[in-house]
Order: C-alpha cells, then structure tokens, then sequence
C-alpha cells in the first residue's frame, strides 16, 4: 500500500492541519502554531532540510495572506495551500515516457543495489505490455550480480516477456547485439537491466556512459529506496550529473519508511518521479500522480486511481450486470463469486480502501483482516451445488446443506452463515440505496427510461 510509506507524516500533517480546518477565523498565531507542527512532521519524515525550507516559506507566504485571514472558510483555503506546495515539491503532475514513433524504444533502468531495480524492470515491463499494448524485450546486462540474470529470466517467464541474455561476455557486447536482435524482431520497446553497487564507484560510472552511448536511450530511469529518506535525494543528483537521467522509478514505497525520499529527491536532483512501487507483486507499480499522492497524504482519498484502477479490471457490462442483479433481487453465489475474484484482480482490501476518502480508521480497522477471506469464499461457493449457487434460499432453509459445504470447503458451519448474512446484507443495502438514493448521499441506481432516436448512447441504461 503506497500511502503506507507516509503514515506518519500523513498523521502529522493533518493533526496540524485540524487546528486550522473549520475554523471561521484564522489569526498570524494560529498560522504559527500550525507550521511549527508542520515542520516537525517533515523533519520526522527525513526529508531534505532545503526542501522544508523551501516548502515552510511558501505555505507561511500564502496562508498569512490577506485574501486568506481575512477570507471565507480559511482553514479550507489553507489546506488547499498545503496540498498545492506537496504537489509541488512531488513534480506538480504525472510526467509519461518519451517513445519512438514507429520504431524501437530503448529504456535503461540504473541504480545502486539493492533499490529493487531487477523487479522495477519486470513490472514496467508488465506494465508498458497490458497497459501500452507495447511488444516488450529485457536485455541482461548485469552480469556481476551472479542471481540477476536468473531473476530476470524468472520475470520474464511470469510476463511472457523474452529476456536477451549471453554468458561471459561484456555488458557493453550485450547491449549492442541485444538491440540488433529486437529490432531484427519488431520490438517496440527494450528495457535494459544494468549492473549496480553497494555505492556509488568510477568503474560502474564508466560502464553506464558506455551503455548510454551504445544504446542511446530514449529514457534513463533511476531506482530509488523510498526507505533511504533524503540520501535518495543525493544519489539522484549524482546519477544525474553522471548520466541525465530522465526519471526516478521509487521503489519499497510500502515499507515502514517515513516519505522523505519521494518529497525530497524532485527538489534537489531535479528528475522527475514517473512511477512507483510497492510490494512483490509485478502489478504493483504505478504511474505517479503528485496531486493525487498529496491528496492521499492529507487524508483525502485517491479516488481517480480507483476508478482507473477499476476500469482496467472491470468491464462496464460486468458492472452494470451484478449492480442490476442485485437491484432485482436475482443476485446469487455465482454473481458473488464473480464478484470477489473482480475485487482480486484489484489487490488487497486495505490497499483498495486506501484510495477512498475519510476511511483512514475504517482502513487501521481493515489491516488486520486476512486477504485469504476471499479464497475461503471462493473454497465455500465451490462447495456448493449448482443449484444451491444459484438459489440462495435451498441453503438458508437447510441445515444439512449448511453441514455439508462446510466439510466440503474445510471450514465451519458458522463460516457458511456469514456468507449467508454477507449475501443478504450486500442485497439489501443495494436496495436501500436504490430506494432512497439522496438519504445515501448517492446518485439514482434505477435506470432511466432510454429515449427512442439516433445518437451516442442508445440502448444503455443511464444512472
């Protein structure tokens, strides 16, 4: 969960923004109060003390303006300031990869080892194939490391990406005949896998510029260790000097780290964050969205990227099908398990409820719960016969029924009742909504009445 890596600077933020929020009035002792506050919660989280300066300087600027103290509703318009200046600090918006057009785009991946580079490498490639539809190779040029090659030939089987690879031979011979074999074959797009050290050394320096002149990449993008703080700022700079690099890839953003690295490396190296990471799962990169990250470090949801993320694993069809089971009562164990395995594809449920604003207590509730419920659903819908899928009640009326899924799953009769009373639950608050969809807080979910003629649009249900 990437908002994982600024929990606490997350907390800080807004326990100081809360003396400012709602408040009718604001005087220069408040603004004080709450900038003291601010600039321990960004000393906590390590981040580059030019930064915090430089960030201090411009919230204290704007928020002691007279527009603002003087203003309707300047605890809002504060906040608005402080999300504004995160933005800022982060790289203000996303920025995307540069490709060739119509010919071979070339990519090389740096950094020092141990930042993640090899799995960066396997997820942008997954992420550049599903997402660009882009034919991706990786080429094998870290041939110091004795397990790199073979970890990357690992993620090349889960990506079914082809990986170009040659024993004892220099990385610079690698690299040049690794580029004629994809062009040979029509690829759009050749990630190159480099060597990394514990530091920073004159001998890996040489070797990246000789890669760099050989290959000519479109993009030179860096690794870093989101655990690091602000050291990540530094190595970024002198990867920078060294190379040009074009963008960072920040890695291990769901570790117990404190954010420093992401708020500090833009300001001091000057390279822009395209993607980041978190987690082991290859679908665990992302595109990096300032804004939408400053929003979720202030409490305020992320809920863009759930519905691009939702987007891209369910089909508006598939959506509008369970939504209108459901509102006609039809909905059945088979639509719940379509369901659930929908909610799979998207990650875990605490990630999920991370992107949705003000359930930051619901989401601490949330981390303990065992993302294997979902497998256990699946074990106890399994269980049951065709029949009983599709008609819940042969179940609610059996106890005998209830008896046998639950051998069949390996679980317990009291596990069969809660996917009993989840079904129903999940029926009725549906229904409710539908019913009473203003008292929610939600738009109409009865479909309107779809007008005869021509046009975009016809023949669907309208919400």
């Amino acid at each position: 969960m990437i908002i994982m890596a600024f929990e606490n600077l997350a907390s800080r933020l807004q326990m100081a923004l809360r003396r400012v929020t709602g408040r009718g009035s604001l005087t220069e002792k408040d603004i004080d109060l709450m900038m003291r506050e601010i600039r321990l919660s960004l000393l906590e989280a390590d981040v580059n003390l030019k930064v915090i300066r430089s960030f201090l300087n411009n919230v204290r600027e704007k928020a002691l303006g007279e527009k603002i103290l003087k203003g309707l509703n300047p605890g809002q318009q504060v906040v608005k300031i402080v999300h504004e200046e995160l933005t800022h600090a982060m790289g203000d918006e996303a920025v995307g990869l540069n490709y060739k057009i119509n010919d071979l785009t070339t990519i090389m991946v740096v950094g020092l080892q141990g930042t993640g580079k090899t799995t960066a490498i396997g997820k942008l490639g997954r992420l550049l194939k599903t997402s660009e539809q882009k034919k991706v190779m990786f080429i094998a040029a870290d041939i110091y490391r004795p397990a790199a090659i073979e970890q990357l030939k690992t993620l090349g089987n889960q990506t079914a990406i082809y990986v170009y690879e040659e024993k004892n031979k220099k990385a610079q011979d690698i690299v040049k005949r690794g580029l004629d074999y994809a062009k040979e074959n029509k690829y759009d797009v050749v990630i190159i896998d480099t060597a990394g050290r514990l530091e920073i050394d004159e001998a890996m320096m040489e070797e990246l510029k000789d890669l760099k002149r050989i290959a000519k990449p479109e993009e030179i993008l860096l690794t870093v260790d989101a655990m690091t703080g602000q050291i990540a700022a530094d190595v970024g700079l002198t990867f920078h000097e060294k190379l040009g690099c074009t963008g960072v890839i920040m890695t291990k953003l769901d570790g117990d780290t404190r954010g420093g690295a992401a708020l500090s490396i833009r300001h001091i190296s000057k390279i822009p964050i395209k993607f980041a990471s978190s987690g082991e799962k290859l679908d665990s990169l992302e595109v990096f969205h300032p804004d939408r990250m400053a929003q979720r470090i202030l409490g305020m949801g992320d809920v863009l990227t759930l519905i691009e993320e939702a987007s891209a694993q369910i089909t508006e069809d598939d959506a509008q099908s369970l939504m209108m089971k459901m509102l006609s009562g039809t909905y059945d164990y088979n639509d719940m398990l379509k369901q659930f395995r929908m909610i799979k594809r998207m990650g875990s449920l605490t990630r999920i409820l991370g992107f949705i604003p003000g359930v930051k207590a619901l989401r601490k509730q949330m981390q303990d719960v065992d993302d294997k419920q979902l497998v256990r659903i699946e074990a106890l819908i399994h269980s049951m016969t065709p029949d009983e899928r599709k008609d819940p009640a042969l179940i609610a009326k059996s106890s005998r029924r209830r008896q046998r899924i639950a051998r069949g799953s390996g679980l317990k009769v009291s596990d069969v009742n809660r996917l009993i009373e989840s079904l129903d639950q999940q029926k009725q608050m549906v229904q409710q909504v539908a019913k009473n969809p203003t008292q929610q807080g939600m738009p109409s979910l009865q479909p309107r009445k779809q007008r005869k003629g021509k046009g975009k649009g016809r023949g669907r249900f309208r919400y």
